[in-house]
């Protein structure tokens, strides 16, 4: 069995369709969204539209909350506040009030087994939407941050943007980058792919490529209020 594992589309439709294609073609059996699909990206409702329409289960995102009730005092840098909720509002005015109802139901993780394998999937860690877990953490922090709430095979993850996949003692910990922003240099979107099988399983990355110019467009069609540092992000696949 194959099982995709999307997450932090943020917003950008044109790079989960691409994503939805691959996924198609690659003869995926099953999908799992791990949070942040609207919110900072020209195409919120249609980005939200896609994912509902997947009938599958998904978890919330620290974006996700912020569509729901704002972005706070500590959770950004200061002087990126103002305009992080400028965002937020302009993403909410292209949304209905069941699309937030939607975001707000969302759980904050999920736990389940795929033909014996168990696999633990959240957006930032377990116990937190907001927490950052770098790749290159210690295996400490990353057994205590990530591994300890569960005893599973597989832990997969979103919300740093920059993919990679790590062995620690016999288990998986998948971070499935970024559909909409990557955040690692390159260009494309990213999602994870677990496939399970009589032997065991295999954990890889896959990346997509996106038509930028046409997000960027898009960007500067619907007015987006952060645009031009948007499309910088979206250029350099980067925050610097």
């Amino acid at each position: 069995m194959k099982i995709a594992f999307i997450s932090d589309i943020h917003g950008n439709a044109i790079a989960l369709e691409s994503v939805l294609k691959d996924i198609q073609k690659k003869n995926i059996d099953k999908i799992y969204v791990l949070g942040d699909l609207c919110y900072r990206g020209p195409d919120p409702r249609r980005s939200l539209d896609l994912v509902r329409s997947l009938n599958v289960e998904v978890v919330k995102g620290n974006a996700d909350e912020w569509v729901v009730r704002g972005v706070q005092k500590g959770e950004v840098p200061d002087q990126a506040l103002e305009l992080m909720n400028r965002e937020r509002e302009w993403t909410v005015s292209q949304l209905q009030q069941s699309d937030i109802d939607y975001l707000d139901g969302l759980p904050a993780k999920l736990h389940f087994e795929v033909e014996g394998v168990s696999i633990h999937a959240f957006h930032a860690t377990p116990v937190s939407l907001f927490e950052v877990i770098t790749p290159n953490e210690d295996d400490q922090i990353i057994k205590a941050k990530l591994m300890s709430s569960t005893d599973s095979q597989v832990y997969i993850y979103g919300h740093i943007h920059r993919p990679y996949i790590r062995y620690m003692n016999g288990k998986v910990i998948m971070n499935i980058g970024s559909v909409g922003l990557p955040f690692d240099g390159l260009t494309k979107a990213s999602y994870g792919v677990i496939e399970v099988h009589k032997q065991g399983f295999t954990a890889s990355i896959e990346r997509v490529n996106v038509d930028i110019e046409k997000v960027i467009d898009r960007y500067k069609e619907v007015q987006y209020p952060n645009a031009e540092m948007m499309i910088k992000i979206v250029t350099n696949a980067s925050l610097e």
